[in-house]
């Protein structure tokens, strides 16, 4: 190392150990390795061809995150989530990313990261095309990639983080009841391409609306796919609810305004003196 102040290429991050976790959070995801399936460290590393210690390191973290259980002499487990394990984790999802737009909404935009708007762009025209061909497989993969892009935008790394921890658990409830349904085309929400075109023109309660219609939308696909009744659900009425747009802000009046007499007086030169100009571009009345 030196002291001279080089810029140094980034550090990769993309280390052994969290390809294999990543791996491994999709196949659950997916319900390819469903609830109650268990298996050693030595399974891990030979399906995915490496040594026993990034693989352990994989799955010791993926327990830490609840997303598998550790089981004394057996290895580990694949959790299984109930639907009341959902509300919980529904209703904390859509409460942190509704105060989380709310306050965007209100406040100036320039918070938003912009710059991830194209790469937003390709992963919603990914996770679009997977919805619509039903192949849950690749969907997980492709939503996830999405809304962890999208909730980057937040410019908030740790509500992106818990977001996606949350919306990981969602994929291992909901795959049992996905997987066996002949065509999931037309069935899971498809509308990614929509909620960039809102981002992008700059409409945060329209775009505060279209992620209230997917969270609606995947909460009453699940309820009628589970047996469950949706308004029960206590966050139903939220997000049946529109999203009020921000009123327009107040004219201060400024005190220290002189007011301009209503017969105005020839100029230097013999011509009336013009009003000023208001910022809207028409005169100003007194």
């Amino acid at each position: 190392m030196n002291g001279t102040g080089a810029a140094r290429p980034p550090i990769q991050r993309n280390s052994l150990r969290e390809q294999i976790a990543d791996a491994l959070r999709e196949e659950m995801m997916a319900g390819r390795l469903p609830a109650g399936r268990n298996f050693t460290v030595k399974e891990v590393a030979d399906l995915y061809g490496v040594s026993a210690t990034p693989a352990r390191e994989a799955m010791v973290d993926l327990a830490a995150q609840g997303l598998l259980r550790t089981e004394h002499n057996r290895g580990f487990t694949v959790p299984a989530f109930t639907w009341r394990d959902f509300l919980e984790i529904f209703e904390a999802r859509t409460l942190l990313t509704d105060s989380a737009l709310r306050r965007l909404t209100a406040g100036p935009s320039r918070r938003f990261d912009w710059s991830r708007l194209p790469s937003l762009r390709r992963r919603a025209d990914a996770a679009a095309r997977a919805s619509r061909s039903g192949q849950l497989d690749v969907l997980v993969g492709c939503d996830l990639r999405f809304w962890e892009e999208a909730s980057g935008l937040l410019g908030n790394a740790r509500i992106s983080e818990y977001l996606g921890w949350l919306r990981v658990q969602s994929w291992m409830f909901a795959a049992p009841f996905l997987r066996p349904a002949e065509n999931l085309g037309g069935l899971c929400w498809d509308r990614h391409g929509e909620l960039v075109d809102r981002i992008e023109a700059r409409d945060l309660p329209g775009a505060h609306q279209t992620v209230n219609d997917y969270n609606l939308h995947t909460l009453a696909l699940l309820a009628r796919l589970s047996g469950e009744d949706l308004d029960s659900v206590p966050v139903v009425g939220l997000l049946r609810a529109p999203v009020a747009r921000p009123a327009a802000a107040p004219v201060v009046e400024d005190a220290n305004r002189v007011p301009l007499p209503r017969s105005v007086p020839p100029g230097r030169f013999g011509r009336p003196v013009r009003p000023v100009a208001s910022a809207g571009g028409e005169a100003a009345s007194p």
